[in-house]
């Protein structure tokens, strides 16, 4: 459970947790007690890095960095019919071994897409701001990409697009007219 929202402590949080806690430590420290002295500086340290950690946008650990290959997907010849995709791309793309390559660097990132023949699609975007992207297919629009929940989600010109990171492996959904399309890729390095 999240105790943390929009890059504040929890107001809750604060005044149950950290306020009694300095409070009696104070009392304590009052005594001269050294170790106590610690404990503040320990107490006001953790409740920074809770802020700072916790701040929107914020991916310290490079959550999406690596290099992912499809393992499976549900529900594609449905979607793909939905946006409509001709039907060689579709025969294309059915059970095509694709790799994704993730480069995080912050809320900066490089998404790159390699295709069995050499096709690759490469979009480079940062979180919050408007990029030029391109689909699968081909075709360029732009976009601002957000983050959400530790999701990146996007607006692609036929559906709405959520990317994570779930056990180690690559989850990605795409949504269009109520049909739901999810690929699964796991991580290779």
């Amino acid at each position: 459970m999240c105790l943390l929202g929009e890059g504040v402590v929890d107001t809750e949080l604060q005044f149950f947790f950290f306020q009694p806690c300095l409070q009696l430590c104070q009392s304590v420290l009052q005594r001269n007690s050294r170790w106590i002295q610690r404990m503040i500086c320990g107490l006001k340290e953790i409740r920074f890095a809770a802020i700072l950690l916790h701040q929107p946008h914020h991916q310290g650990n490079m959550a999406f960095t690596g290099k992912y290959e499809f393992e499976g997907d549900e529900n594609y010849d449905d979607f793909v019919k939905k946006i409509g995709l001709s039907s060689d791309k579709i025969e294309m793309g059915r059970n095509c071994k694709i790799v994704t390559e993730v480069v995080q660097n912050g809320n900066d990132f490089t998404w790159t897409q390699h295709f069995p023949g050499g096709h690759t699609t490469t979009n480079t975007f940062t979180i919050g701001k408007e990029a030029d992207m391109e689909t699968m297919g081909g075709k360029k629009f732009k976009a601002t990409v957000k983050m959400e929940d530790g999701k990146i989600v996007a607006d692609f010109p036929n559906y709405h697009h959520t990317a994570e990171i779930c056990g180690g492996k690559l989850v990605e959904i795409s949504t269009t007219s109520g049909v739901v399309y999810k690929r699964t890729s796991k991580r290779i390095a």
